[in-house]
């Protein structure tokens, strides 16, 4: 699925979250393919861009905030064709700390992007879900069909911005549609993920602790995730939609892990630790992506297989070194 260049060229974009891993991707690509980019991200102390730090091209505009002012969102969704909203707070662990602050984020920060897009009259919004809205699958693969059971109050929040998105559609014709990524990996992302944190310790470390080996996961590497966005906003008739995007093969921490090892080229003794895993009742035991309805409706595919992607993390990692992976930014 190849994204048309001549549909962005010159349209005006707004993508929330942009500073951070997937949206970092997705904005360079819009630039790329001359689009008009203004990002919102989280206001910080030391008024950092997150992976966006450094770029000064004239068609990039990064504002610092909070995605649920709605006085900001609405002034920055000001003459924006496309909204991509990707801004979340998505760590499930601090999920169980601060709810509240999940709820702020993920449910009044949605709000905030609908509202915007429905007064200022935005062509498309196309909003961030997540594969955890499923809980652990009661078949596979997972459809759009599939019940939602939200097993953390993060899975909880992003369950209730869906239905947000979904009823302003319903109720004021907003025209949103719901992009729901399974597991996305690939460069810049953070290191509590589990295929960074696994390759930064086959690179660096005498051994590689582990949580969990047996949960099954549907990884999908970036530049594909990024297309599904990118398809979605361009596509007709979706609006009020959800399609999933991912790569329709599951996978065992396990087998993921012997992966890696392979293509690092090591050997080296594994640990299970308890610490790494996920609160009692919150772990998800298998994820795997039915992609059969975005395939449909835009020509999703995936297109870069496991092994590649885990070569391009290897080298990402391997550049930044054993301490850099530490202040990763999300």
């Amino acid at each position: 699925m190849d994204s048309n260049h001549d549909f962005w060229t010159g349209r005006r974009v707004l993508v929330t979250g942009g500073c951070g891993f997937i949206g970092s991707h997705l904005v360079d690509r819009l630039l790329d393919l001359g689009t008009r980019v203004t990002v919102l991200d989280a206001y910080n102390s030391t008024s950092s861009h997150g992976f966006l730090e450094g770029r000064r091209e004239p068609e990039l505009d990064v504002r610092l905030g909070d995605v649920a002012d709605p006085f900001l969102v609405r002034d920055l969704s000001a003459g924006i064709d496309t909204v991509f909203h990707l801004a979340a707070l998505i760590g499930i662990p601090y999920s169980y700390v601060a709810p509240a602050h999940y709820v702020r984020t993920n449910v009044d920060g949605t709000i905030a992007v609908l509202e915007g897009a429905r007064a200022e009259g935005v062509r498309r919004v196309v909003h961030t879900s997540t594969s955890e809205i499923y809980g652990s699958a009661q078949y596979r693969p997972i459809d759009e069909e599939h019940p939602s059971v939200a097993q953390s109050p993060y899975a909880a929040t992003k369950v209730a911005a869906d239905q947000l998105a979904g009823s302003y559609f319903r109720s004021f014709d907003t025209p949103v549609t719901t992009l729901r990524p399974f597991n996305t990996y690939g460069p810049r992302q953070s290191m509590r993920a589990v295929l960074p944190t696994l390759m930064a310790q086959a690179l660096f470390s005498d051994r590689i602790v582990v949580g969990a080996l047996d949960p099954v996961r549907d990884m999908n590497f970036v530049d594909d995730t990024v297309a599904g966005f990118l398809g979605l906003g361009e596509a007709e008739g979706v609006e009020g939609e959800v399609y999933n995007v991912g790569s329709g093969v599951g996978r065992t921490v396990a087998e993921m892990l012997d992966e890696i090892k392979d293509v690092v080229g090591v050997d080296k003794p594994v640990h299970q630790d308890a610490s790494r895993v996920r609160p009692q009742k919150s772990e998800v035991m298998a994820l795997v992506c039915d992609y059969a309805k975005a395939e449909s409706a835009f020509g999703y595919a995936p297109r870069v297989e496991f092994r590649v992607g885990l070569e391009r993390l290897r080298e990402y990692v391997s550049q930044c070194g054993p301490v850099a992976p530490t202040a990763y930014h999300v």
